[in-house]
């Protein structure tokens, strides 16, 4: 069976790793440094890959043709995208990302390339707080200019999660003097149910990741990224793929099998204050 390739969950190759996200393709074959320092070597022939899936917050490397990449990734049968747009790209949250008005420009090229706006996922995460001189702030309500953004474009799938604030990305905020807010969770249902009225509006399909309390919303659905199921039935031959859980994965996590490519040594200059990745600055 031919397996899904996850370019990459662990940093942003298609930004700021393109050369060698290009050279790794064209030469059909990877060596990955994994989280735990152990090398493998990963099979990138296209006859045996049933999915390329390529994350970023920022598509414009690879719908430029820097390096080489576009031409390396239309060696792949099916392409499938993860786009992350936030709102804050240039803010001091995610100061190394374009802002959003540069980013949904990538929409209607991005889905040239793939196809369908089927092969593509927007990710409006993490929904994020934050007190400037004593006032709340968030990216939530973003959403509803997001939403429609997508819709007018037929794009309908989209995940979301609250912030995570780990103990490295708590020591990065408190060094750069981010008063973050980490809401209960009653208040956190109370802005996915907001999220939920929108999306419906929109005709959007809402999607919480890894935390599957707030799919008890209605319109809510738990995550699987990467999500066997549906890149079989995307497929342009209809060819099958795992769809057993990715044990790899946090528990709350439903993507299925895929094997990544990306390393957390590829530090991410994107510099977002709540990242979790073990490299980030």
């Amino acid at each position: 069976m031919k397996k899904v390739i996850s370019a990459s969950r662990r940093t942003d190759l298609v930004a700021f790793f393109t050369g060698w996200l290009a050279s790794v393709l064209q030469k059909k074959k990877a060596l990955v440094i994994g989280p735990s320092n152990k090398i493998y070597e990963v099979d990138l022939e296209p006859n045996n890959v049933h999915t390329l899936v390529l994350w970023s917050k920022n598509f414009s490397p690879l719908l430029e043709n820097k390096e080489g990449l576009l031409n390396a990734v239309k060696q792949y049968e099916q392409l499938y995208f993860h786009f992350s747009i936030t709102g804050e790209g240039g803010s001091l949250i995610e100061p190394g990302v374009p802002p959003p008005e540069f980013t949904v420009s990538q929409l209607d090229p991005l889905i040239k390339l793939a196809g369908s706006p089927e092969r593509i996922s927007v990710r409006f995460d993490p929904v994020i707080f934050w007190y400037e001189e004593n006032i709340k702030k968030t990216n939530l309500y973003f959403f509803e200019k997001l939403s429609g953004e997508l819709s007018s474009r037929g794009l309908q799938r989209v995940q979301f999660s609250f912030a995570q604030w780990y103990r490295k990305a708590r020591a990065r905020a408190e060094r750069r003097r981010f008063n973050f807010y980490d809401p209960p969770v009653e208040e956190k249902f109370e802005y996915t149910l907001y999220l939920s009225e929108i999306a419906a509006q929109k005709s959007i399909q809402l999607y919480v990741c890894s935390q599957d309390i707030y799919s008890n919303v209605a319109g809510i659905n738990p995550s699987a990224c990467i999500d066997g199921y549906l890149l079989e039935k995307l497929h342009p031959g209809k060819e099958p793929v795992s769809t057993k859980k990715d044990k790899s994965q946090r528990r709350e996590c439903r993507c299925t099998e895929s094997v990544d490519i990306g390393s957390y040594k590829q530090s991410c200059p994107h510099a977002c204050v709540y990242c979790y990745a073990s490299g980030a600055t």
